[in-house]
């Protein structure tokens, strides 16, 4: 069988910036990117304060999530790739203040039409995070690139969860905008920091804008490894998305009907196992990055299994969101380490293609999952959830199994990393 595979593109050799990269930035990099992507999800809590406010009915609720994802989308592919080019430490902190302006507007919208504008410039700009997870992974020696980009992503993952908890809290005391306008006043305090942190970005840079648009498709059609781990990212945030999106809808009906404050707390109960995963990026470090997808993915699937108690259970739900969280960040983890190494100088259109991957299967899990409680209740979103989780681990094992019965498994080092 003739190999159709082909190794890294030759692309411009940038030299990582020098300093390295200290547990104190780290740690910076890490809360920086926590409070950014905070802002795609806080409305997820809100749908219902959101809808009351706009009259929107509960089918179209999905579509405060989707637009923002369409937005972080379009940021990922025009925005992201800039880092590449400019200095990112500039493009990090204009990022940020544009944000800011983007949720003052939100947190004073009186239209439905206003609301979604300011959200979807929300989701443009949020793509900051990725910026930030680009220059990190260039920043650190690769044999620390995979616990770097572990404890960055740990962070990203309390902003995700944590903004769930905080934005219900708020919400119950002073209404859905106060979330926008604090999140706005906490952006300006980060904002400063990272300008005073941030080491200066000296790289040579020869390509334009356009080149480096045009070299993002090549990068995934040239490079299976990148591809594969796009594909994983969809279907893995699809069910991510299903599940946090239509978790508020039965939370806050009858029998239960928590509050905003108490829906958020299962987001603190995901971090847990969000957390955990940050091993797998020590794990990829080490050429397992195989055996924690495979295994991640299994989990996934089997968390829906308890995820479905939500009519009968609350315990069986928290075991469920427990193990919802740790495989997707596993996954997620895992992918990251694997191929932000495999282009030297191209991180931020890596991060971006694949960050693609991950907003697509975002929006759709946001737009199926309203519509499915609709439609079915509950059990309509748990089938949803576990067919997006079943797309992945299927996935997963087939394209072992081919790679398998080609008898290639390892026999291409230029490859790189272990791919799956």
């Amino acid at each position: 069988m003739k190999n159709t595979m082909v190794g890294p593109l030759p692309l411009p050799d940038f030299e990582e910036s020098p300093g390295g990269l200290s547990p104190a930035l780290t740690t910076i990099f890490a809360v920086a990117g926590g409070l950014c992507v905070a802002n795609v999800y806080a409305a997820q809590p809100l749908l219902d304060a959101m809808g009351a406010s706009f009259g929107m009915e509960a089918a179209a609720l999905g579509s405060v999530i989707t637009v923002t994802q369409i937005g972080y989308a379009l940021g990922l592919v025009l925005a992201v790739p800039l880092g590449d080019i400019v200095d990112r430490r500039r493009l990090i902190i204009g990022h940020m203040a544009l944000s800011i302006v983007a949720l003052i507007a939100a947190a004073t919208a009186q239209s439905t039409v206003a609301l979604l504008a300011s959200l979807f410039t929300v989701g443009f700009l949020a793509v900051v995070v990725q910026t930030l997870v680009a220059y990190a992974a260039s920043l650190a020696v690769p044999g620390q690139r995979g616990a770097a980009v572990g404890k960055i992503t740990g962070g990203i993952v309390i902003g995700i969860l944590g903004a769930r908890f905080a934005a219900g809290t708020l919400t119950d005391l002073a209404g859905w905008r106060a979330v926008y306008l604090v999140s706005a006043a906490a952006l300006s305090g980060m904002a400063l920091v990272l300008w005073r942190a941030l080491p200066r970005d000296v790289r040579p840079r020869s390509d334009g804008y356009l080149a480096v648009l045009g070299s993002l498709p090549r990068l995934f059609l040239n490079d299976r490894a990148l591809l594969l781990r796009g594909l994983f990212a969809l279907a893995i945030f699809a069910a991510f998305s299903t599940f946090w999106t239509a978790l508020v809808l039965p939370l806050r009906a009858p029998p239960y009907a928590l509050s905003h404050g108490e829906i958020g707390l299962f987001g603190l109960v995901g971090i847990a196992g969000a957390l955990a995963a940050r091993r797998a990026g020590r794990l990829a470090d080490k050429g397992m990055a195989k055996a924690v997808t495979g295994i991640a993915l299994a989990l996934l699937c089997a968390s829906w299994a308890f995820i479905a108690l939500l009519p009968m259970s609350l315990v069986g739900l928290i075991v469920g969101v427990v193990g919802l969280d740790l495989a997707v960040q596993a996954v997620h983890v895992t992918s990251q380490t694997v191929i932000v190494g495999r282009h030297p100088g191209a991180q931020g259109r890596i991060i971006a293609g694949y960050m693609v991957f991950y907003s697509i299967g975002s929006a759709l899990g946001a737009f199926g999952a309203t519509r499915a409680y609709a439609a079915a209740g509950w059990a309509g979103v748990c089938i949803l959830g576990t067919g997006f989780s079943v797309l992945g681990l299927a996935s997963w094992v087939g394209t072992t199994s081919w790679r398998a019965r080609a008898g290639r498994l390892e026999s291409r080092p230029r490859l790189g990393p272990d791919l799956l």
